[in-house]
């Protein structure tokens, strides 16, 4: 590699060498891992003559210690798909009760921003209907770090919650739901063709809760794709210019992520996998207020009595069985 000559000789060799740090930083984890459970192995072996105290509480350290590495490393393989390392747009749609919905989707709107806080990621409102009395009809948030779209992806489908409505002055329990999709952001380097034939944009003013001006322009942009007829909007940006930009962003990414679920749907004829589709109805998880405190997810089996932690976006012992479910089947 030091040769004068070396980088001029064959570019594909090339390439693959320079990825070779790239390679030993994924997998030298695993040797060490490997390495350590022999080197206890070997230890408890001596344990079996010699019963040290000493030396056994050390090794019920190491062991705990091994195995929380083990159990990230299994995590890291469970985030191996080709865009789980994007940022995620993240969609909550309230679900037919009026108020009530829209009121859990607010509800279900601060749990994922207190996700991305807990996290260290980034999040901003893309979009956003507000309900006629309280609440949201509908929010789109672009969330942005590593990994997002890889935890977040475990969050699409319908969510369910039943509680004591404060809305109701009778006091009587309600049952809510709402939406939630999340698809990758995806990179302007990712080709999807999208002609500007094919466009319709229409710009308007944005408004706030109650109808309240936010902007004395025209700057919202709403772009519905014909072909498709999927509808895009952004009012949030400063300038029309860049809520055209930002919608353009999340109608590539939707484009992307439709020409996916017709792949995924076709192998999914093709080799009978089962694969299941989340639409309406199919709600994925429950939260329950009254008359106990539980959080189910109806896929994985994991449920929590914690549900004001969940609620403040402790969701990784969820994502995690939910993940593993996948991938063990």
């Amino acid at each position: 590699m030091s040769a004068a000559d070396f980088w001029k000789k064959d570019l594909q060799q090339s390439q693959a060498i320079s990825q070779l740090k790239s390679y030993k930083e994924s997998t030298q984890p695993w040797f060490e891992a490997n390495n350590k459970c022999q080197e206890l192995c070997e230890i408890i072996e001596i344990l079996n003559q010699d019963k040290d105290k000493d030396l056994i509480a050390s090794i019920k350290e190491e062991t705990g210690q091994l195995v929380k590495k083990i159990d990230n490393l299994e995590f890291r393989v469970l985030l191996s798909g080709e865009f789980d390392p994007n940022s995620a747009i993240l969609s909550i749609n309230a679900g037919a009760g009026g108020t009530e919905s829209c009121d859990w989707a607010q509800m279900l709107f601060r749990m994922y921003a207190r996700f991305a806080e807990l996290k260290g990621y980034r999040y901003k409102t893309i979009d956003v209907v507000f309900g006629e009395e309280a609440g949201i009809k509908s929010i789109t948030l672009l969330i942005e770090g590593e990994y997002a779209f890889g935890y977040l992806k475990a969050e699409r489908g319908v969510h369910r919650l039943v509680r004591i409505s404060p809305f109701d002055a009778n006091k009587r329990r309600h049952t809510s739901f709402a939406s939630v999709d999340v698809i990758p952001e995806i990179q302007d380097d990712v080709e999807v063709q999208i002609e500007e034939k094919d466009l319709r944009i229409d710009v308007y003013r944005s408004s706030g809760p109650g109808g309240q001006s936010v902007n004395t322009t025209d700057s919202a942009v709403r772009i519905t794709h014909l072909p498709s007829a999927i509808v895009v909007q952004c009012q949030n940006e400063r300038s029309q210019h860049q809520n055209k930009q930002m919608a353009l962003k999340i109608l590539r990414a939707r484009l992307y992520e439709l020409e996916r679920q017709k792949r995924d749907d076709k192998l999914a004829k093709e080799f009978a996998s089962g694969k299941q589709k989340i639409e309406w109805g199919s709600q994925i998880r429950s939260y329950i207020m009254h008359p106990y405190n539980l959080v189910k997810d109806h896929r994985s089996g994991h449920q929590s009595g914690n549900v004001s932690a969940v609620m403040n976006g402790e969701l990784d012992e969820f994502i995690d069985a939910y993940l593993k479910k996948m991938v063990r089947g």
